[in-house]
């Protein structure tokens, strides 16, 4: 039987909602979902965001009159925190499914074109061979490498958790050629990391377990690659990627105007310079005027993403007292805020690579039918260090300049009946340089894309370049300790919460999930404090989720 104060208890946790004031710094995509947690359950919920507009890597922009994501553009079909959202927004209806093609790899390039192109072998996980010997594996690392590669069967497992390190857990095991010529560029193509930087558990769960009960990696593969093993890493696997028709940007389109339907009050040109926190567990947050934001603050290219045109922003320095502030921004920021609000979260902070995303549209025969699938990873020459490692050359090679090229109008049949017959997006990403112009980005992206595909590139018909910050993802080594150590300082301070990829890991699905949960464990506090949320259905549903 329901207990007869269940009513009364929700009355006050309505009425304490009602009453809560809260502050989201940052509109990407971590903000708008914390907003939107706050103001479905009545909150007074400001939004503070410093670029121009809010959705950050959220955005979709009309080139040559198609409608291209600059930056972010998929998400994992079967993410449940994200498909809640998706349906929530009403947006399901829209949701297009990748086609299922495969990865590529290429080079190492060779007089401006890339030679030894061939597609990653099908039964891999992130590049890991279940069977050196099978031909599309042999043909990438050839006979030595399968040699060395088969000796993996003879070596003794190693315990559970003694090796870490992705890059020298496959050394050990395989051999220098399976890690160059196949796990590195699929860990710096998904993770813009080096294989000694990826956490094997992390980025493949179950994999040291299946290693230590098989007896050696490759038939730890195999196990996961089973139709019930952990994991499926099929180059040709089903389609696990899907974006929304339209471009992914509609999205912080969906959450912005749902946000101002529940009356949020969105501010966008507002830098929040200033946390600060009162002895009653409140807080005061300041962001100066829009034109002395622009003014004192260091351009953030990665913040700024075409306007959300029912975005307000009135003028005038904001001064708001909240009782509950969530930041949402990028690693730097969010540590400057909290160190200046004494709690130092930013000495260990891992640094954090930049990179151009550039959207090409080209009009060619040669990519029609999707010669080399979906994307084209680089492999990189023996004794050179990868682009965007430390001690790299950065002279910028048109032949070995791009970190990865992708082909969204091949993945996507939306976007490919955009497009039309002929006509075609590329993405390529390459080493950020702040003192390149526009036009020599998109040039070096071009000829970049040319050697990977091992095709020649038009002039093309429009181009888009967003400069972006890769904060670590949750597979780096030591990510998982960071969090933890930032989320121990955080945690101690009541209406505190830092979201976003800096601590949920990459990809809009994770950043979500992140969101959701952080949002929830504060929101349970205000609205039932001192004995946590109730757990019955009742209680599920008016906490929001």
């Amino acid at each position: 039987m329901a207990d007869s104060t269940e009513p009364a208890r929700g009355a006050d946790a309505l009425l304490r909602a009602r009453r809560t004031r809260v502050v989201v710094v940052g509109g990407g995509v971590a903000g708008l979902v914390s907003a939107l947690e706050w103001a479905k359950i009545g909150a007074q919920v400001t939004v503070l965001d410093a670029a121009g507009r809010l959705g950050g890597s959220l955005e979709t922009a009309l080139l040559d009159g198609i409608p291209v994501d600059l930056v972010a553009d998929a998400f994992p079909a079967q993410a449940p925190a994200l498909a809640g959202v998706i349906d929530e927004l009403r947006l399901r209806a829209d949701v297009d499914e990748a086609a299922p093609l495969p990865v590529w790899i290429a080079g190492p390039a060779v007089a401006g074109r890339a030679s030894n192109a061939a597609p990653l072998p099908e039964a891999t996980v992130l590049g890991i061979p279940s069977n050196a010997w099978a031909d599309d594996v042999r043909r990438v690392i050839g006979w030595r490498g399968a040699w060395r590669a088969y000796l993996d069967r003879l070596r003794p497992p190693l315990t559970v958790g003694h090796e870490r390190s992705l890059g020298r857990l496959v050394r050990q095991r395989m051999g220098d050629r399976v890690v160059d010529r196949l796990v590195a560029p699929v860990t710096r193509g998904l993770y813009g990391l080096d294989p000694d930087e990826v956490d094997v558990e992390a980025a493949a769960p179950g994999l040291s377990t299946a290693l230590t009960r098989t007896g050696s990696l490759a038939g730890a593969v195999f196990d996961l690659l089973a139709p019930d093993g952990d994991g499926d890493g099929s180059a040709t696997a089903p389609a696990t990627r899907a974006t929304l028709r339209g471009g992914f940007g509609r999205l912080a389109t969906a959450l912005t105007e749902r946000l101002l339907d529940l009356g949020a009050d969105l501010r966008v040109d507002h830098r929040v310079t200033s946390l600060a926190a009162a002895p009653d567990g409140t807080w005061t947050v300041r962001a100066p005027a829009p034109d002395q934001a622009r003014d004192q603050a260091p351009d953030q290219a990665t913040d700024a993403a075409a306007a959300v045109p029912s975005a307000a922003s009135p003028t005038g320095e904001v001064v708001v007292e909240a009782d509950v502030v969530v930041i949402a921004t990028g690693a730097r920021v969010a540590a400057a805020l909290l160190d200046g609000a004494g709690i130092p979260v930013g000495a260990d902070a891992p640094a954090a690579p930049v990179r151009d995303v550039v959207d090409l549209v080209v009009v060619t025969p040669a990519l029609d039918g999707a010669p080399r699938g979906r994307a084209v990873y680089p492999v990189v020459a023996p004794g050179r260090a990868a682009p965007g490692a430390a001690g790299a050359d950065t002279t910028p090679d048109v032949a070995s300049a791009a970190l990865s090229v992708t082909l969204p109008s091949a993945e996507w049949p939306s976007l490919a009946a955009a497009a039309g017959p002929g006509r075609h997006v590329l993405r390529v990403t390459l080493d950020a340089d702040a003192a390149r112009s526009d036009e020599a980005t998109i040039d070096l992206a071009r000829g970049g894309a040319a050697a990977l595909l091992g095709v020649d590139l038009p002039e093309p018909h429009a181009a888009g370049r967003r400069t972006v910050v890769l904060e670590p993802p949750a597979s780096r080594l030591g990510h998982a300790e960071h969090v933890t150590a930032v989320r121990g300082l955080t945690s101690a301070h009541p209406g505190l919460a830092v979201v976003g990829s800096w601590v949920a890991g990459s990809g809009v699905a994770a950043i979500v999930a992140d969101a959701l949960a952080e949002n929830d464990r504060i929101r349970s506090a205000v609205l039932w404090p001192g004995e946590g949320a109730p757990t019955s259905d009742a209680g599920d549903e008016s906490a929001g989720r």
